[in-house]
């Protein structure tokens, strides 16, 4: 993603979270085998259009913005992403409680990795597939830097910017549970959980413990989750890329994910 977009994203994507704003939240809570879920992205595939607590947002009007659609894809109900030298997220708004349901689950899958892209270089700052969380943090997390910097940037972009992101990843070249701030600011972690092509065109699933990473990352056990995201990002390397998700719900640290 070029300069202009991550100074965008640098504030977690403010547009974004103005444009979902007046979106309902609606989290069906699920019991199935005696667990419960939190439903924040379960897909219906016999649509034609994406689900409604869902907006595809193009954070530049010069750069294209990644496709999105629902697919019933090898025997999963999922959005398909397709990017072509493209960006844009598909997110939306979020309320859950970590301390009940810590853990996200989801099914994704890619097509293939990109070749040119690098997370410790802005200039390489791309994924063949990505979850996005954003999060508030309580004001005694954040130091005077960290405040003095969101003050500027709600100045400039409103005060729906928030505190903090983690970034799940597909990546090209670190290996998995690589950990490292964004190349553009290290108020968004960057978390490697698949790498290389062993797992490129098939389903495969994921379990992350959003509590435990949030916690190790901003020093908060009161952070709360406000947007989901996911993404295909190649703007910057100029790639084409195409990945699948699926199945996004919260869980309890010692329940199983449904899949």
């Amino acid at each position: 993603m070029n300069s202009k977009g991550r100074v965008i994203c640098w504030i977690f994507c403010a547009k974004l979270r103005a444009s979902v704003s007046a979106l309902l939240l609606y989290f069906p809570v699920l019991v199935l085998a005696g667990v419960a879920e939190v439903s924040v992205g379960r897909f219906d595939t016999e649509l034609t259009t994406l689900p409604t607590a869902w907006q595809v947002i193009q954070l530049e009007k010069n750069v294209s913005p990644t496709q999105y659609r629902p697919l019933y894809w090898d025997g999963v109900h999922a959005i398909e992403s397709q990017a072509n030298r493209s960006m844009a997220l598909l997110g939306r708004k979020v309320d859950v409680d970590l301390t009940a349901t810590p853990v996200l689950c989801w099914r994704w899958r890619a097509e293939d990795v990109l070749k040119k892209a690098d997370m410790k270089r802005r200039q390489g700052d791309d994924y063949a597939a990505r979850v996005y969380i954003a999060f508030a943090l309580p004001a005694d997390a954040l130091s005077f830097t960290d405040k003095a910097a969101l003050s500027v940037a709600r100045a400039l972009f409103g005060d729906r910017v928030p505190d903090a992101a983690i970034n799940y990843v597909w990546d090209n070249r670190h290996p998995v549970d690589t950990r490292m701030s964004n190349a553009y600011t290290d108020r968004a972690q960057m978390i490697v959980r698949r790498a290389g092509h062993a797992d490129v065109g098939r389903w495969v699933t994921e379990r992350v413990d959003v509590r435990d990473d949030v916690i190790r990352a901003f020093g908060s056990d009161k952070a709360r989750p406000i947007l989901l995201a996911i993404a295909s990002d190649t703007d910057n390397t100029g790639e084409k890329v195409r990945a699948g998700f699926a199945d996004l719900h919260f869980v309890g640290k010692n329940d199983a994910c449904n899949f």
